[in-house]
């Protein structure tokens, strides 16, 4: 197990540059599977579950080039089916939730997906139904072998349709497009999640020749191709590591510049810190967030009432950036209400947290109250354990800000999502150590 120590305390100064999208990344991906073309794809972050995936393509017989850092190409020209129903795939495809998107493009284009119940961060239940329901309505036989938790769906060609789905879910959507593009007819897709990183692939499909409509809304309509072609594609900066950067600034007191961070694909990121009273400045494309000597003061609403800052299907606040307001509300002025609508176990990190002398109340699975210490106590130093890649930012961004030298195990989740986050954070000025 791999381990950081951290000296906490320090001010922190520079520039950093956002890496890659991790969650585009994971569909862009999949969509390779689409075509025989080639397909460039540029800005892919260096992380575990990018390069699980990676390999999971290339024992697919997915042809893969490194160009340069970030950049490959990929060849589907001579996918290998029989390798989907090996005890290595079952293996392999446990490991990583975004397994489950090759599913949608493989049945597509070759009849048929098959995938085991995949694992990912321990954030509580992820369904898949909206996932497999997608391909059902498009004509799909749906089977699911309880003794080792395996899902397949099986189809001759598949059939446009319309469908509601159940819930706005990202990954959910993205399969069911990748898996639409190819039908035969059109299919209307409402309830359809439309984050940026959708939009990215939607715009990545129309360039290979799929005819989808509706993009950004919640509402896409996909008019059936025969084929698609190869194409190039750069993915946007990362929105859930901005966050983190703004909120690492906040709490080390520290002056930061957010390089080439894609404002207009930002949502509400910048409004949600904007109200824990944090100083967002937009140089060009760049986030400047100055040094908060004096700390930071989270507004009530208008009648005065606690603001309560909730996450939502975009253009709502992104979950993935909930743990990261969490922990900077406990050195602001004022109180939050923290409410983490989607997922029942990702705020049960907040122990480590009180550990470490934070005022938070844990209401219930799905909702904390924080008050903030306005910089008049450090948060302690302290050893934890890293539970999921979101609450692993959370606590190193905590233990930056500490006072003293605190120690974070099972670091391996933090490096899921982060792509050499210790030499980037040295960089600016952090002393963090990585051990194991």
């Amino acid at each position: 197990m791999t381990t950081f120590i951290i000296e906490g305390g320090h001010q922190l100064k520079g520039s950093i540059q956002p890496q890659g999208a991790k969650n585009e990344a994971l569909q862009i991906l999949c969509a390779v599977l689409l075509t025989p073309e080639i397909v460039t794809i540029h800005n892919i972050p260096d992380i575990i579950d990018v390069n699980k995936l990676i390999s999971l393509l290339q024992k697919l017989g997915v042809k893969t080039n490194k160009m340069g850092s970030g950049s490959y190409t990929f060849q589907a020209d001579e996918v290998n089916m029989k390798y989907l129903e090996s005890a290595e795939f079952k293996e392999d495809g446990k490991g990583l939730r975004g397994s489950i998107m090759i599913v949608g493009p493989l049945l597509a284009r070759f009849g048929k997906g098959y995938i085991p119940k995949p694992g990912g961060d321990k954030i509580g239940r992820r369904r898949l139904d909206t996932h497999f329901e997608g391909f059902i309505n498009l004509g799909a036989k749906f089977r699911y072998n309880r003794e080792d938790h395996f899902y397949g769906v099986e189809a001759d060609r598949l059939q446009g349709t319309y469908m509601l789905l159940d819930e706005a879910s990202v990954t959910g959507t993205a399969n069911i497009v990748m898996a639409a593009v190819l039908a035969e007819g059109t299919t209307t897709i409402y309830n359809a999640a439309c984050e940026p990183y959708l939009q990215q692939l939607c715009k990545m499909l129309n360039r290979m020749g799929a005819k989808i409509s509706g993009v950004g809304s919640n509402m896409l309509i996909i008019e059936g191709v025969d084929s698609l072609k190869g194409t190039e594609h750069r993915m946007l900066p990362d929105m859930i590591e901005i966050g983190s950067w703004i909120g690492l600034a906040a709490m080390t007191k520290s002056e930061l510049t957010i390089k080439n961070v894609s404002w207009d694909d930002l949502g509400q990121i910048p409004n949600v810190f904007r109200k824990l009273g944090i100083t967002i400045e937009k140089d060009g494309d760049d986030i400047h967030i100055p040094a908060h000597k004096d700390g930071y003061e989270i507004q009530s609403y208008i009648d005065g009432s606690i603001l309560t800052v909730a996450d939502a299907p975009w253009p709502g606040f992104t979950p993935d950036l909930l743990s990261i307001v969490l922990v900077v509300a406990t050195q602001a002025r004022g109180a939050v209400l923290v409410h983490q609508k989607m997922f029942e176990s990702r705020l049960f990190f907040v122990d480590k947290l009180i550990d470490m002398g934070a005022k938070i109340i844990l209401c219930d699975p799905h909702r904390a109250t924080v008050i903030g210490h306005d910089f008049k106590s450090t948060l302690k130093a302290t050893t934890m354990t890293s539970p999921d890649i979101r609450a692993g930012i959370s606590l190193l961004i905590a233990a930056l800000s500490a006072k003293g030298t605190s120690t974070i195990h099972n670091i391996e989740q933090i490096d899921r999502g982060y792509e050499r986050i210790d030499e980037r954070l040295r960089a600016i000025g952090a002393k963090i150590t990585r051990v194991g």
